[in-house]
């Protein structure tokens, strides 16, 4: 069978063996061997109610019986694969292939593996700045700008920071990367956010009219590109948070939703 777990783009065909060994003397009988290619969206916390949404079924073999080790070729190629893998907090998206050779007085011989799809998509057509401003009446006031607002999964995040007016004794300044995740809905919802990096951009004071470069590089990071309602399950989202300490580790900050795509299959 395919080796586990096994990397395929979306647009590739899946191909390939299923070997069934016989123990010399032994025998195999059963009422048909069938392999199947599932796709699904399941929820950990209600794995019984898991959402599949593509299954494709072929039939390897008749009824019969098997006397000695036999290989049989499998082809999916029109298998749909509409959904990148994920493995999140409380959902993932799965892609298998399952083997059943059914049996008659016994159980059934039951192989599954998984195999992970991911999704390369095109640049976007435009891809404008992120400019905004925060501050607090009379103490603090800034501006920051990142270069785009849709970033590929290698990218580097490069931006600026404008101290436009400073009263506040800051002690620090750095940049997180978010991923918040949001599952079910109405009382079943839930949502989970980590922060999977952070990044210093200044220690110390910063005085009127300083400006601060922003890069932050993505590449070395375990990221997934946005996911946007997925079988209508969930919804995965990305954003740059930048935080502001003071002398009394009071903590300023503003989020921004960043976009995330895959350039090509890693």
């Amino acid at each position: 069978m395919l080796p586990s777990p096994v990397s395929c783009w979306f647009e590739q065909p899946v191909v390939g063996t299923v070997g069934i060994n016989v123990d010399p003397g032994k025998r195999i009988e059963h009422l048909g061997i069938k392999i199947e290619l599932i796709g699904l969206t399941e929820m950990f916390h209600d794995r019984g109610n898991a959402n599949t949404f593509t299954t494709v079924v072929r039939e390897l073999a008749i009824g019969g019986v098997l006397v000695e080790s036999a290989q049989y070729p499998f082809d999916f190629t029109s298998a749909a694969k509409p959904y990148e893998s994920y493995n999140g907090i409380n959902v993932r998206v799965r892609y298998f292939i399952r083997v059943t050779i059914s049996r008659n007085y016994s159980s059934n011989y039951v192989k599954e593996d998984d195999f992970i799809v991911q999704k390369v998509e095109s640049p976007p057509e435009a891809v404008a700045p992120i400019k905004m401003e925060v501050g607090i009446e009379e103490c603090l006031h800034i501006e920051f700008e990142y270069d785009k607002q849709s970033v590929h999964l290698q990218d580097v995040v490069t931006g600026k920071v404008f101290f436009l007016l400073v009263r506040i004794k800051i002690k620090h300044m750095e940049l997180n990367l978010l991923r918040r995740e949001h599952t079910g809905s109405g009382q079943h919802q839930l949502n989970e956010s980590e922060t999977l990096t952070r990044f210093e951009l200044m220690d110390g004071a910063p005085v009127r009219g300083e400006r601060i470069p922003i890069r932050l590089f993505l590449a070395n990071l375990d990221l997934t590109p946005t996911y946007k309602s997925i079988s209508n399950k969930f919804n995965v989202k990305y954003y740059l948070n930048l935080v502001l300490v003071d002398q009394e580790d009071r903590r300023y900050f503003k989020q921004q939703e960043v976009a995330l795509w895959r350039k090509e299959i890693s």
